[in-house]
């Protein structure tokens, strides 16, 4: 079994108001020339959770962090006009929260964090603030979201 200390949340960056399934989502990361999706669970706007990967297999989602993690998508992130935003439904916020609880449970001591944290600290003041971010995803503060599963 892999060591786990990392459970990152992603969203799959398409627009929330058209679906984008966990087969659209496999056909995009194999064009990508991915090994089937580089996540292990993806949340569709109706709150279902879907396992896309085996958690024993390492995901393909953030460069140098994929080892030791889990990875979650939520499907959307992006408004009407393709910006970046919170479009996580009341559904996806319920379901990642049993499955952010769940994982640790099974995984006890891991950071929850976001894609968008993992980015490099370019200034080295020891936080990655919003302007170092390489992208937004997944469009909310998951850090403090699920800082209370944490402690």
């Amino acid at each position: 079994m892999r060591m786990i200390n990392l459970i990152v949340v992603h969203c799959s960056a398409t627009r929330a108001d058209r679906d984008f399934t966990e087969q659209d989502l496999e056909a995009c990361h194999r064009r990508r020339s991915f090994n089937g999706t580089g996540y292990h669970f993806y949340v569709r706007k109706n709150g279902d959770i879907k396992s896309t990967r085996p958690i024993d297999k390492p995901g393909a989602h953030a460069r140098g962090y994929n080892a030791g993690s889990i990875a979650i998508c939520y499907e959307g992130g992006l408004d009407a006009n393709f910006r970046a935003a919170d479009t996580r439904t009341p559904w996806q916020r319920h379901s990642l929260r049993v499955l952010i609880k769940t994982l640790l449970a099974d995984y006890p001591g891991c950071r929850v964090c976001g894609h968008r944290d993992l980015s490099p600290d370019a200034n080295a003041d020891g936080v990655v603030g919003p302007e170092e971010w390489v992208k937004e995803c997944p469009c909310f503060d998951a850090e403090k979201e699920y800082a209370e599963f944490c402690k």
